[in-house]
C-alpha cells in the first residue's frame, strides 16, 4: 500500500519541486493576506470529510461480508464453521447461528456520516447560491 500510493506521490512532489526550481518559481514570495474561508467552503469541506469517512466505514463493514466462500465468513469472524443465516450490505449485517457478527456501531456510524454529508452538501450549495454577487 505504501509503495502503491506513497512512492508515486513522493515522486510527483519531487518532480514538481525540481520543475519549480528550474523555472525560478521557488523564490520566497511575500506573505499575502489570505481571504477568510466562506461558510459555504467550510460546509463543502465537512461534506467531503463525511463522504470519505462514510466510504471508509462502509468498506470496513463490508469486510465482514461473505464474498467468495460464505462458510469461511462465519469461521474467520466468529469461529463457527457454518453458512451465514443472513447477510446484507446495507444495513451491514452478517448473522451466523442467530448471532450478529458485524459490530453494533457500524450502521449508526454510516447513518450519522451519511446524514452529515447530505446536510453539509445542501448547506454548501444554498450558501453559495445565496451569496451576494459583488462578493463572488
Amino acid at each position: 500500500m505504501i509503495l502503491a500510493i506513497g512512492l508515486p506521490a513522493w515522486a510527483g512532489i519531487t518532480y514538481v519541486g525540481l520543475v519549480r526550481a528550474r523555472r525560478g518559481d521557488g523564490l520566497p514570495q511575500p506573505d499575502l493576506p489570505r481571504a477568510p474561508r466562506s461558510r459555504a467552503r467550510k460546509a463543502a469541506y465537512v461534506a467531503a470529510v463525511a463522504y470519505v469517512a462514510g466510504g471508509a466505514l462502509h468498506v470496513y463493514g463490508l469486510s465482514y461480508m461473505p464474498f467468495l466462500f460464505p462458510e469461511d465468513a462465519c469461521w474467520f469472524k466468529a469461529g463457527m464453521k457454518t453458512y451465514p443465516d443472513h447477510s446484507s450490505a446495507l444495513p451491514v449485517s452478517l448473522v451466523c447461528r442467530g448471532m450478529e457478527i458485524v459490530p453494533w456501531w457500524i450502521n449508526p456510524g454510516l447513518l450519522l456520516l451519511g446524514t452529515t454529508a447530505i446536510v453539509a452538501t445542501v448547506t454548501s450549495v444554498v450558501l453559495t447560491l445565496r451569496r451576494p454577487a459583488r462578493s463572488r
